[in-house]
């Protein structure tokens, strides 16, 4: 499978909130660097097991989903995309972030849940890195359908390879792997003692930052970021 990229939101490596995400899923993205030991009281062999997913992709929020580049186009390509489209983009306050238990999966989210200019910028980053994408393999197309989709989510990923865009997109940063009942109160209590701290302020988005997965299964990593307005 060629390499693909990812449009990502995620804070500044500067930020208290990086640090925390890469200590609790067990790697920073950018650096390479990896940690050890218990987590707000939860053993580290346990937290890997139980954020396996959620740490090859990098803490993040989703807003163009990975994708292989279209055929013509190069990495250069994209990062010249990126920084214009950043010059033109201005940022989005959020407001808080807050723990929440998605279907399963812990995740931190915005506290005000209606928030149109997030879902207009979203929106708009989608549409505009299009022409970049390289469409689905029909590999891929099928195992997406096979994980049940509705029928507009499954128009989704026929028009822009992934269901979960437009008003479908909720602004999410994955924090677990689907949880078993007996580990969801463990995992909740402990994400709750160990991101509080660094919840307490607003968060603006205020960068789009790359990513790149190399080759299929691998780890993704950070690659650059792209200031809002600069």
């Amino acid at each position: 499978m060629p390499q693909r990229f990812a449009i990502y939101y995620a804070p500044s490596m500067s930020d208290p909130l990086w640090d925390r995400s890469s200590v609790w899923l067990g790697r920073d993205p950018a650096t390479g660097e990896l940690f050890e030991g218990t987590v707000a009281g939860i053993e580290r062999t346990r937290l890997l097991n139980l954020t396996q997913s959620a740490s090859r992709y990098g803490f993040h929020a989703t807003i163009k989903p990975p994708m292989a580049l279209a055929a013509g186009a190069t990495l250069e390509d994209l990062q010249g995309a990126l920084t214009e489209f950043a010059k033109n983009a201005q940022p989005v306050e959020l407001g808080h972030l807050r723990l929440a238990d998605l279907d399963g999966f812990l995740a931190l989210v915005p506290t005000e849940e209606n928030n149109p200019a997030l879902q207009d910028f979203a929106a708009h980053v989608v549409e505009s890195f299009e022409p970049l994408r390289a469409p689905l393999s029909p590999r891929d197309f099928a195992a997406r359908l096979a994980k049940g989709l509705t029928p507009r989510q499954e128009e989704l990923l026929e028009a822009y390879g992934y269901p979960y865009v437009f008003d479908e997109f909720r602004f999410h940063m994955t924090l677990t792997d689907r949880l078993g009942e007996d580990d969801r109160e463990d995992l909740k209590s402990a994400a709750q003692t160990w991101f509080g701290p660094a919840l307490e302020e607003p968060v603006t988005l205020d960068r789009l930052v790359l990513f790149s997965e190399g080759e299929s299964g691998n780890l993704f990593v950070r690659l650059g970021e792209y200031r809002l307005g600069q």
